[in-house]
């Protein structure tokens, strides 16, 4: 192709390894001033043999800190445009033929990880779509293979590194191979690595760049060895793209309000793989709300990195600045400046539980520093805003919470619990919580114990410490507590959760209780569904007749464990029903 011989340029340009008269053709060719170069060049052609020379893969990489910017490269097409296309959207630039982005082509995707992740890969077949491919339920008949990732904790990683050698057999084996495409967090964390490792990648994908997927698959079609674009920004929030649902069937979905995160909590990866917070505008998330109310969706989750500080500056058409809720609970602290003004996160949940009043809203996940009295009025005043609060703990010990950097103290956490619960008495909480965190003595880890035992936590998602390059704690501190330690204190963590739990849940035996109906179970075909407290709610079979996902159902609570409760169905009702007859306290 004409265009094989530019790219292996600009290939050659990025990994430093030409010699000067490349290098003066290379940058003649990035200036995309004239029309694209043909194969008989003798400049290009050298270009072509330096990097046939070299024996290594050479990748394109598109970063933050080195290269040019990928927008760059986009917005300067290769070849003169026709007359009449230079008002050409950054979708239609035609440094490549508009056929070879798509043109039918299937795409299988997996997803690993946090409810960001499903978000994000439902933002993912959008722009796959629009470019012309189609999303296929098989792998055998894929032409894309995509894996959604997190990089959260290593164990996360092992299992993606373990899915690749598996693609990477079923790539020898077929008669025709596969692209292999990694997306979200790995993708920024080890790019290098991914398409270093073996020919098992082909295509690398950071958060921020899903728009440019289409073109980094048909340059990697082309010519290149590998191509990855894992630039961050400071401002993308993909407000303007409409999620395809990973399953249309669903009555509940999530919804991505806001992007990146601040806080730099020293044992957290996310703001090195995601950016810094950037909020999506009022009107964009209002509208999409009414918009999924339209569809049936009955139950609606805002989601964020940090999704409680939200903050929108925008000019927005409907919505004045109320200026309330941008005040941090009290005893919490940031160690970065807060900036002021905008529309806070409390307004944001006022206005989208008024969309419609059948649809339950909730909200993950938050910092415990961003709950002020408007917020928590804003949860006790709309009945259709769950009263289930997610609380991250992550260490009840004082002296580790610093080591954190998550900006409280035991003290404050447990402040915080104890004012929210006045506002909201019926409040349920979850949390997150870490064992064995750099430096962890036995004290700071009985003081976590004791802080589950004390809360008194409906839900919890609890694990070992990871260390993650990159992140405060790699640079600062030593994963100095040996594994089997981290595994008995997360053993009696959990002991402490669940003795706990289940003690909380017996008070709702014998209540009658609001259940958002969704079907059966996918391994015993059982009927469940949720309520207002965060619980999964097993319904009895012979009330559930006459229930379609998507219903509301008035249950009598039979039975309690830990983590679930089991109800009898007595009639089917609508959420304003059931909290006219049954006040919320």
């Amino acid at each position: 192709m004409r265009i094989a011989t530019g790219i292996a340029a600009r290939q050659c340009v990025l990994a430093g390894s030409c010699n000067r008269a490349t290098l003066r053709w290379a940058r003649q060719a990035s200036s995309a001033a004239g029309s694209v170069p043909s194969n008989d060049d003798p400049d290009a052609a050298a270009a072509a043999k330096a990097v046939s020379r070299a024996g290594k893969r050479r990748h394109l990489v598109f970063n933050n800190r080195t290269g040019p910017s990928l927008h760059h490269f986009l917005a300067q097409p290769l070849g003169k445009s026709a007359a009449g296309a230079s008002a050409a959207t950054p979708e239609e630039i035609p440094y490549m033929q508009v056929t070879d982005w798509g043109q039918g082509r299937k795409y299988y995707v997996e997803v690993y990880g946090c409810q960001m992740n499903v978000n994000d890969t439902e933002i993912l077949m959008a722009v796959l779509n629009k470019a012309g491919y189609r999303r296929t339920m098989a792998l055998e008949d894929a032409d894309v293979v995509f894996l959604m990732t997190c990089a959260i904790r290593e164990k996360a990683e092992d299992r993606i590194w373990s899915r690749l050698a598996f693609l990477k057999s079923l790539k020898t084996k077929a008669d025709r191979a596969p692209m292999v495409g990694v997306l979200g967090c790995m993708a920024e964390r080890l790019k290098e690595k991914l398409l270093d490792s073996d020919k098992l990648v082909d295509v690398v994908c950071g958060p921020d760049a899903y728009r440019s997927l289409p073109r980094l698959l048909s340059l990697r079609s082309t010519s290149a060895d590998g191509v990855a674009n894992v630039m961050l920004s400071a401002d993308e929030t993909y407000a303007d793209i409409t999620p395809v649902r990973l399953d249309a069937n669903k009555i509940s979905v999530h919804l991505s309000i806001m992007r990146g995160c601040n806080n730099m909590c020293s044992f957290c990866i996310v703001p090195f793989t995601r950016g810094t917070e950037r909020s999506r505008d009022i009107d964009s998330i209002v509208s999409e709300v009414r918009g999924l109310s339209q569809q049936g969706i009955r139950e609606v989750t805002l989601l964020g990195q940090n999704v409680n500080s939200y903050r929108d500056t925008s000019q927005s058409r409907a919505y004045g600045t109320q200026g309330y809720g941008a005040d941090l609970s009290r005893g919490f602290s940031t160690i970065y400046r807060r900036k002021e003004g905008g529309r806070r996160f409390a307004e944001l949940l006022q206005r989208v539980a008024q969309v419609d009043p059948e649809m339950r809203v909730r909200f993950t996940s938050p910092h415990p520093k961003d709950f002020p009295d408007e917020l928590l009025h804003v949860i006790r005043d709309n009945p259709n805003v769950c009263r289930n609060i997610h609380l991250p703990l992550q260490s009840g010990s004082t002296s580790c919470l610093e080591r954190m950097r998550r900006g409280y103290s035991r003290e404050a956490f447990l402040g915080l619990v104890r004012h929210i619960r006045r506002i909201i008495p019926d409040v349920t909480f979850s949390t997150d919580v870490i064992a064995g965190f750099c430096g962890e003595t036995e004290a700071e880890h009985q003081d976590t114990v004791s802080v589950m035992r004390a809360v008194g936590f409906d839900m919890a998602f609890m694990f070992a410490y990871s260390m993650r390059e990159r992140t405060h704690a790699h640079r600062k501190f030593q994963d100095d507590v040996p594994p089997e330690v981290k595994a008995r204190r997360l053993q009696e963590i959990i002991e402490a959760f669940h003795s706990t739990a289940r003690e909380r849940n017996q008070r709702f035996v014998g209540t009658q209780g609001l259940v958002l109906y969704e079907g059966l179970t996918r391994r015993h075909a059982r009927p469940f569904g949720s309520d207002d407290y965060g619980h999964k709610v097993f319904l009895d079979s012979p009330g559930v007749a006459g229930l379609r996902p998507g219903d509301y159902a008035r249950v009598r609570i039979d039975s309690a464990t830990s983590a679930s409760l089991t109800a009898s169905v007595l009639e089917k009702t609508t959420l304003s029903e059931f909290y006219s007859q049954f006040p919320q306290p």
